[in-house]
């Protein structure tokens, strides 16, 4: 941590830096990034895995309504967005006393944000399973799965606040760490509570396990409980401990002033738009799949959920670039801003890659983690396979926009991804899906995300973000 410190301290002090100081600093921030992206991945992993021992029915039901969760859990990303990219500029010029005050004015602004999404959702939770187009036999678990989600969702948000914020300073272990120990209580706690009770052999011995029986119910809850608890802790480890924003050692207002406002929508409107439509585009995508069956259903859900862990490392990276940019930006130094740029996207790249290979290797075998159901497998690892080809200029998309998003430029950013989506994905899954299925949905998706990454990497390399 010290030697990190240090490079960034240069970053912000204008001293020259090697080639192999930048390498450094970027694997360093990258690291840990990526063990928290895979960290939470692997909750929704597990709640999947957990939930699909019970059958394709539970599965289904989750995956019915996993693009809406996307949806309110991508406006809590942009609303968290606006306020850690303005602490990202102001550490790198070194006005912490600053830093401080949008860190206080965003705890107000978000939970008022937060709390007003949460409203809005619980009035959707109970039709929205049937305006999807979800069977009758899987809508009362997708509305409760929903219902719950959204309850949870201010706790999320303080949780994305607070580790944005965190890694805005640098300090990327901390928030890695509680999001792995998240996803050890969501483990914990869907054990518990998604089984009924019952007799579990071990080492040639039986226990007893006490168990709540709720299924799907119980997943919701387990993964509530687990943010909740971390939220908590990922608040006291920024307010409390952070050398940079602790808000401990002076006293400040909370009341949020029109300039820190402002400037947070001036960022997260266009990132909250471009989620708005992008998860309507997924909600659309799931519309085109319902008519095709619980299987199909079944299959899309969770080979979402391990294709995931192939692209969570790239977010990673992406956040690490966010931070570093935003830093060389704040500290003036557009030269480093572009060195960072260049290296962060082509490590994305690169780590990608190479779990692309994985996952079309890996596919049969992760699939069979996720259900019993032999439909559901094979249908599964066909469309992942696919979807392995993708990779790598996905990961392009991915680390470019976290470079943009670190400058503060996320309006054509946004309208690059929402033309790519609606234009490319839907029209082709639209066309392919009648004749192909489920296997189409999916070659429409690889072609449009291959595109996407292509378009990212030439506003990159035009460098019109840098002024």
């Amino acid at each position: 941590m010290s030697g990190q410190n240090d490079l960034l301290k240069m970053v912000q002090d204008g001293k020259p830096m090697t080639l192999g100081q930048q390498l450094r600093l970027t694997v360093e921030l990258s690291i840990p990034a990526i063990i928290s992206q895979i960290s939470s991945i692997l909750m929704q992993f597990i709640d999947a895995s957990m939930v699909g021992s019970l059958g394709a029915g539970p599965s289904a039901s989750i995956g019915l309504v996993s693009t809406t969760t996307w949806l309110f859990a991508g406006l809590s990303v942009a609303c968290a967005t606006g306020f850690y990219v303005q602490v990202s500029h102001l550490l790198g010029s070194k006005d912490t006393a600053n830093a401080r005050n949008v860190l206080r004015q965003s705890l107000v602004m978000s939970l008022i944000f937060s709390l007003t999404v949460c409203i809005i959702g619980c009035a959707v939770s109970w039709p929205l399973p049937r305006w999807l187009g979800g069977e009758e036999a899987i809508r009362h678990d997708a509305s409760m799965y929903f219902l719950i989600f959204i309850l949870s969702l201010p706790a999320l948000q303080l949780n994305m606040l607070a580790s944005g914020m965190l890694r805005s300073s640098g300090n990327m272990v901390t928030p890695s760490l509680l999001n792995v120990l998240m996803c050890l209580l969501d483990v914990i706690f869907n054990f518990f509570l998604i089984f009924p009770s019952r007799t579990v052999t071990f080492l040639g011995l039986d226990f007893f396990v006490p168990g709540a029986g709720l299924g799907v119910t119980g997943a919701a809850i387990g993964t509530a409980l687990a943010s909740v608890i971390v939220a908590a802790m990922l608040l006291h480890s920024l307010c409390v401990k952070s050398p940079e924003l602790n808000l401990v050692q002076e006293k400040g207002s909370f009341r949020p002033t029109w300039q820190c406002f402002r400037n947070a929508i001036g960022i997260a409107l266009p990132m909250g738009c471009e989620r708005v439509i992008m998860c309507g585009a997924q909600i659309m995508s799931t519309v085109i799949i319902a008519p095709l069956g619980t299987i199909a259903i079944a299959a899309n859900s969770f080979a979402i959920t391990v294709e995931s862990l192939c692209y969570m490392p790239g977010h990673g990276v992406s956040n690490a670039a966010t931070t570093l940019v935003g830093q060389s930006i704040g500290a003036g130094r557009r030269d480093l801003t572009w060195r960072f740029a260049h290296i962060s996207v082509w490590m994305g790249i690169a780590v990608m890659t190479v779990m692309g290979v994985v996952m079309y290797m890996t596919a049969p075998a992760m699939m069979g983690i996720m259900t019993p159901d032999m439909a559901v497998q094979e249908l599964g690892a066909g469309i992942l396979r696919i979807e392995a080809f993708a990779e790598p200029m996905y990961a392009a998309s991915i680390v470019v926009y976290g470079v943009f998003v670190g400058v503060g430029d996320t309006l054509v950013p946004s309208i690059m991804n929402l033309a790519s989506i609606w234009a490319v994905r839907l029209t082709l899954a639209a066309a392919l899906a009648p004749k192909f299925g489920l296997q189409g949905v999916w070659i429409a998706m690889c072609a449009e995300l291959c595109f996407r990454g292509i378009i990212f990497l030439i506003r990159l390399y035009r460098k019109k973000w840098l002024k």
